[in-house]
């Protein structure tokens, strides 16, 4: 499937759909959820390849066993983002969908790189989190991740305002799948400058909460106008 199908299938709904999401977008970057999801997200493999596993995601807010499991990593990181909304107020839709993606990017990469006919063991999803430390590993991470939230966002508007537009199911499948083919075109644009900056802000004394704030305002500019153009060239 084309990149712009979205765009060539429904265009009208397309710049509809864009439209309604663009004020939330822009205001995303404070989003407490949405920013401390990600901060976690850059903080886990490090947590990894410190000596001390279980204290590094203790110190991060996660909570877990001493030797820790893909399930009870992805429960810890949920609750730790509970805890940070329920301090700092403002759980917002966004902020759910941001949760519910990291922690399905999160899980999707460590499964697939840690199934075994053995079964996931603790120290390969540890092994596994500490390879997303790298600038290659966590550009996919990252791009992953804001690929999986976008989606998720302008779905949510599609299913409130355009669901009417269409009259079957097929009809309905297909938008899904061109939306999720430009969400994921789209977040290509994050790939491309996401490990480099990890790199550079963990060499100038680590990723604090508001470098994480800043990134994200960033990329979900780039996001908003990668989005926006290829629904311009489509319907052209």
């Amino acid at each position: 499937m084309n990149c712009w199908t979205l765009g060539r299938a429904r265009p009208k709904i397309a710049a509809k759909t864009l439209d309604a999401a663009k004020l939330g977008l822009e205001e995303a970057a404070s989003d407490p959820a949405l920013v401390h999801s990600f901060w976690l997200l850059t903080q886990l493999p490090l947590c990894a390849r410190a000596d001390d596993f279980v204290a590094a995601l203790n110190k991060a807010g996660i909570t877990v066993t001493s030797t820790p499991t893909l399930l009870e990593l992805i429960g810890g990181f949920a609750d730790a983002v509970d805890d940070h909304v329920r301090r700092t107020g403002g759980r917002t839709d966004l902020g759910e969908m941001a949760q519910m993606g990291a922690a399905e990017s999160l899980s999707s990469l460590l499964r697939d790189r840690t199934a075994s006919m053995f079964g996931t063991t603790p120290d390969m999803v540890r092994s596994e989190l500490a390879a997303l430390a790298t600038k290659k590993q966590f550009s996919t991470l990252a791009r992953d991740f804001f690929g999986t939230l976008t989606e998720r966002y302008l779905a949510y508007f599609l299913s409130r305002r355009t669901s009417s537009q269409f009259k079957s199911v097929p009809d309905n499948r297909e938008f899904r799948e061109a939306l999720s083919s430009h969400c994921r075109q789209a977040s290509k644009i994050v790939e491309e400058f996401a490990g480099s900056w990890y790199s550079k802000a963990n060499y100038e004394g680590g990723i604090t909460p508001r470098k994480a704030a800043n990134f994200v305002h960033v990329a979900l500019t780039k996001l908003r106008k990668e989005l926006e153009k290829g629904a311009g060239d489509a319907s052209r």
